[in-house]
């Protein structure tokens, strides 16, 4: 038997299949006497839940990197919320009902009401809302935390997995992630590309296959239930073959990013966090070609200090040991919001006050990540690159904020490297004005998601519009070239930052435009090593 679903990540897995039941919550309504020692139990458990969720963020950093991890501390935040604590305390209050159905009722509005909202990003929120709920509620109930029910390794199967669960899962027993919802963007599918397991959404299964031997084709995007042997032949000798290829890969470590006509290129990795510099000298990427700065912002509950970011750069510049480290300055806004910024509810965030924006109209907070990164330049080899520019006056005055800090810096007597200035080429606007961008600028990255979401008008969190979204749309790829060569005619290098810097089947295209320096995932930097290697530009 087949069962169509929609891949997340590739690969081959063949086993066991393990239907991954929840903790069973059930809440019942009880009437209470003492309202104040009620709310206090939901206080303490409250205190508990963070503390879980502290370890769990620990957990995750260990196993999946700061950027994955990094929902655990949203989390924390979320049960901080005002909004929620005062829905719960005043249901206890003036309902007299236990802390376990205030907490339930509160979870089920909140999750409604972002389910309910056009954004996307609050949308998602909706899931994080139940998980904090849920988990509020097993540390009122003293219920452990669901378990993978084997001991050998499985195929889990699940209907949606929360961060938290997917987390505390033992990896050692994981083949593949097979769920009926959820999304390309969602926190299981992230967890699975930082795994480098198979994963499937989208499986409308049956819980009688539960037990049962099956098949991930992680390529295709399909899950086999009992297969006859010639099928399970066929997928053993494809994980061979995989298997080989990781091995072939692993021997290019140590080796030049070059073609076989000599061209050289740059082999960047993208980051988002100090976490994720193991994955980066583990897979020998040359440097790091996007470093999300916004993530220091999503992690914290108020605004990073000049000295949290400064340690934090510094980190990743010293490990890196000599190697560019390529900052992009914070890039809030869009898919990504945090509340202490108190920006306002917009019908097209996408397209609204979002990245440089934000710092232009704020240059206190722009100013202070500016410091940091300049001081931290003074360790190794940094560079700075500005997100969504539009035109040459927005860069002027960037220029204009850069000089200030360093004349700020010279005054005060501390030191700093010499740092080249980037700008991010993401949106039409920018295309067009690459030949004048390139005589402001030492260089420009190209980030081919949000310049294919512009350049053709359509919402890449949107799985509605999936079927019309083509990253290879060559007005995509002429917008590419046009760059590339503007850019260099203005005495600009160029790369490419975005997730087809990572499409080998468009390495050779991207070589022949001329393109510098690739800057892909920690995991895809020996693949496309590979495929550079394989090119002959003279061809």
């Amino acid at each position: 038997m087949e069962m169509q679903g929609k891949s997340v990540f590739g690969g081959v897995a063949i086993g066991r299949l393990s239907i991954y039941k929840k903790s069973d919550n059930v809440v019942k309504r009880v009437k209470i006497q003492d309202t104040d020692a009620e709310f206090k139990r939901f206080e303490d458990a409250t205190v508990k839940a963070k503390e879980q969720l502290a370890a769990l963020y620990d957990k995750a950093m260990k196993e999946v990197g700061e950027t994955s991890a990094a929902i655990f501390e949203v989390h924390q935040m979320m049960l901080d919320d005002l909004d929620f604590r005062e829905s719960v305390a005043n249901m206890i209050k003036t309902q007299n009902v236990n802390a376990e159905y205030a907490v339930a009722v509160s979870g089920d509005n909140f999750s409604t009401m972002f389910a309910a909202m056009d954004d996307d990003y609050m949308k998602a929120r909706a899931a994080d809302v139940k998980d904090i709920s849920n988990r509020v509620i097993s540390v009122l109930q003293g219920t452990e935390d669901a378990k993978l029910n084997s001991d050998e390794p499985v195929i889990l199967v699940a209907e949606d997995l929360a961060p938290s669960e997917t987390v505390q899962l033992d990896k050692s027993l994981l083949l593949s992630f097979v769920t009926r919802y959820g999304s390309t963007n969602s926190h299981t599918a992230i967890l699975a590309r930082t795994m480098n397991i198979p994963a499937l959404i989208g499986v409308d299964y049956d819980e009688s296959i539960d037990g049962h031997f099956g098949i991930v084709d992680g390529f295709k995007g399909v899950l086999y239930i009992d297969p006859d042997e010639a099928t399970i032949e066929k997928y053993r000798k494809k994980q061979e073959e995989e298997a080989e290829k990781a091995r072939l890969l692993q021997e290019l470590k140590g080796m030049p990013d070059i073609t076989k006509d000599g061209r050289k290129v740059k082999l960047y990795a993208n980051i988002g966090g100090v976490g994720d510099v193991p994955a980066v000298l583990q897979n020998d990427a040359s440097g790091i070609g996007l470093f999300r700065s916004e993530f220091l912002y999503l992690g914290s509950e108020t605004f990073p200090t000049e000295e949290e970011q400064f340690n934090a750069y510094r980190s990743v510049v010293q490990t890196m040991a000599g190697k560019k480290v390529i900052i992009r300055t914070l890039d809030i806004g869009a898919d990504k919001q945090v509340d202490y910024f108190n920006l306002e509810h917009e019908d097209n965030p996408a397209m609204g006050y979002r990245a440089i924006r934000i710092c232009l109209e704020q240059p206190d907070i722009f100013k202070t990540q500016l410091r940091a990164i300049y001081r931290a330049s003074s360790y190794g080899s940094i560079a700075i690159m500005f997100p969504m520019i539009i035109s040459i006056d927005e860069v002027r005055r960037i220029k204009k904020i850069v000089a200030e800090v360093k004349e700020e810096l010279d005054s005060q007597g501390i030191e700093y490297g010499d740092v080249e200035l980037g700008i991010m080429i993401e949106t039409p606007a920018a295309v067009w004005m690459t030949e004048e961008l390139a005589k402001e600028v030492d260089f420009f990255s190209i980030g081919t998601n949000d310049l294919t979401q512009y350049t053709l008008a359509i919402d890449r969190q949107n799985p509605r519009l999936d079927s019309f979204y083509d990253a290879h749309h060559p007005a995509v790829l002429r917008a590419i070239q046009m760059t590339v060569e503007n850019g260099h005619k203005g005495g600009a290098w160029v790369g490419i930052c975005g997730e087809l810097g990572a499409d080998t089947t468009l390495t050779e295209t991207f070589l022949r435009m001329g393109v510098d320096e690739l800057s892909v995932t920690p995991s895809r930097i020996l693949a496309v090593r590979s495929a550079i290697r394989n090119c002959d530009l003279s061809k």
